[in-house]
């Protein structure tokens, strides 16, 4: 549900400038948008990642996702209210060699231009295996659902990082120790070819000082080492779940995904009961997003 809302308040600002948001700042939900969807609605954000939530609650399949993925863009399947729309061009390529019955583990794109941060996205259900899966093992795992749409070791990386601070607030770390309990795990995954190679572009995650960070510095676009960023920036300078996903869509540009990411690490920490309940009221399909969520929970902690 923070994943998803943070989605919903960026939807209707997506591709607006810093400067227009500093202008007029978003402070709820609202209509108004280029893909003429009514108020509340959500994007790719969170259908993929309703839809790999959906897979694991039977358990982990790698071909299940991919196919949880075509049924989204062929067949409407979890989309907030029957359309599909504002879906990458780096996804989009790989679910439709997906369609052509090419498999997970070859259909993503691994050359440096797609890594945009369409499989950091939707990949933070991943994190909640963290009690049925040792961590190196859940992070191959995390490495291969990224790589379904995503397959450079970049974009990859981004995930892994991600899920390891996700699984650090889960397990009861505050903010500030879940960014460097995080970090602490994945640096020694990070250890091995051909992420090792890749590491020089987290070192602004990596210096455990992303906080510190002028707004200035923070970039706000679709490329997903900028995204995380971004969204652990917004977490890390704020103290609620409203101000850490409005801070993020208020950066302007790619506002639906950056506050998709923030959200869903706020929304496990801060719970929710934090989330404003008119927000959660307003969001499309939300009593199937909650009972989507109780029956996760009910499959991996059973």
């Amino acid at each position: 549900m923070g994943l998803c809302v943070g989605d919903a308040l960026g939807v209707p600002v997506e591709f607006t400038s810093r400067e227009e948001r500093t202008q007029n700042p978003v402070v709820d939900l609202y209509s108004d948008n280029a893909w003429r969807e009514p108020p509340s609605t959500w994007s790719d954000d969170s259908s993929l990642t309703f839809c790999l939530a959906d897979c694991l609650c039977d358990g982990f399949s790698l071909q299940a996702i991919a196919d949880a993925f075509c049924r989204w863009y062929y067949e409407q399947e979890w989309t907030a209210r029957g359309r599909v729309f504002d879906i990458g061009v780096t996804t989009q390529m790989a679910i439709e060699k997906l369609r052509s019955r090419m498999s997970p583990l070859q259909s993503g794109d691994t050359v440096e231009r797609s890594n945009g941060n369409g499989s950091l996205m939707r990949i933070l259900p991943m994190a909640y295996l963290h009690k049925t899966v040792d961590l190196p093992n859940l992070i191959h795992r995390v490495h291969q659902v990224s790589g379904i749409t995503h397959a450079h070791p970049r974009s990859q990386m981004a995930c892994g990082i991600y899920i390891c601070i996700a699984i650090a607030l889960l397990e009861g770390a505050n903010l500030e120790d879940s960014y460097t309990i995080g970090l602490d795990q994945a640096e020694t995954i990070s250890q091995a070819f051909p992420y090792i190679l890749e590491k020089h572009h987290f070192e602004r995650i990596f210096s455990r000082k992303i906080a510190a960070l002028p707004i200035e510095s923070i970039n706000s676009e679709g490329y997903v080492i900028d995204t995380l960023e971004a969204a652990l920036w917004c977490l890390l300078t704020t103290s609620s779940y409203p101000e850490a996903v409005l801070k993020a869509v208020n950066l302007g540009e790619d506002t639906d995904t950056t506050a998709a990411v923030t959200g869903g690490l706020a929304g496990i920490y801060y719970g929710t009961e934090n989330i404003p309940s008119e927000w959660i009221n307003g969001i499309a399909r939300q009593q199937d997003i909650k009972d989507l969520a109780a029956r996760l929970e009910e499959n991996l902690y059973r």
